[in-house]
């Protein structure tokens, strides 16, 4: 028989152990993709070795979410890079399951954040250390304006990446943003129960993890810590879940919905 016809069992060993070695690759691939959160928290517990290495392996990533808040092209010799590259570092201390799904989408949250911040200073310090003769005062005001529009129209930014990332966190939940205008509770003295049992459920870490992983209210836990009933809470569900995701995360602007009195 032709011997571009014929495989012996050799020749099946070898093409069988290739096709093992191909999967075995592509799924190794594919798990890197999809399990960037579990490399994440791994990382958390592991050497300083594997977290330089995983830094490094999203370089690309800071310098193009640097450049894209910053509208400039960003180069790792900027001190806005360097800020972007400490965030990054934050960001993996502080994820956990409670900043939602996605690594990325919570990092990217941390750099806007210390951005801001870092705008804010060198904003503060050039109107505190500016020196320019009268001469140049006008247009030294007119920078300040500049400045001080652009940083209102980072914040806008960095308010609607906020609520990006809120409303995702609401679908795990089955939740949308606008069924919480309905949900909200109309009475102050409601409002001020419902705080309150947030900050039961956010201050006990079996609590949290619970609605987390079940994506529900412990009730059962919950109607044993708290003075409204069984029904009150089943009523208003939906708004202690987004309290508690607003509570639970690094939001800069949607903290202010927790705040009592308003």
């Amino acid at each position: 028989m032709s011997g571009a016809l014929c495989f012996d069992n050799q020749s099946r060993n070898l093409l069988r152990g290739d096709v093992v070695l191909l999967l075995a690759i592509f799924q190794t691939l594919y798990k890197r993709k999809e399990k960037i959160e579990d490399i994440v928290l791994t990382i958390q517990q592991s050497s300083s070795k594997e977290l330089d290495d995983f830094i490094v392996q999203y370089e690309p990533f800071i310098l193009n979410t640097t450049s894209t808040i910053c509208g400039r092209y960003i180069t790792k010799q900027d001190d806005e890079y360097s800020i972007g590259l400490h965030a990054f570092h934050e960001a993996i201390n502080l994820y956990s399951y409670k900043k939602g799904a996605s690594f990325l989408s919570f990092a990217k949250l941390i750099i806007k954040r210390e951005l801001i911040d870092y705008f804010r200073k060198e904003s503060r310090h050039q109107h505190v250390t500016s020196t320019q003769p009268e001469s140049d005062e006008l247009h030294n005001e007119y920078d300040h304006h500049a400045y001080d529009s652009y940083i209102k129209n980072f914040d806008e930014l960095n308010r609607k990446e906020e609520i990006i990332h809120f409303n995702e966190m609401l679908n795990q939940f089955g939740i949308s943003l606008d069924s919480l205008v309905d949900v909200s509770p109309k009475h102050e003295d409601t409002r001020e129960h419902i705080f309150s049992v947030v900050e039961v459920i956010t201050s006990d870490e079996e609590m949290l993890t619970l609605l987390y992983k079940k994506k529900k209210l412990p009730m059962n836990l919950l109607a044993s810590k708290v003075e409204l009933s069984r029904k009150t809470l089943e009523k208003h569900r939906k708004f202690i879940i987004a309290m508690c995701i607003i509570a639970a995360n690094d939001y800069i602007y949607l903290q202010s919905y927790l705040k009592r009195g308003d």
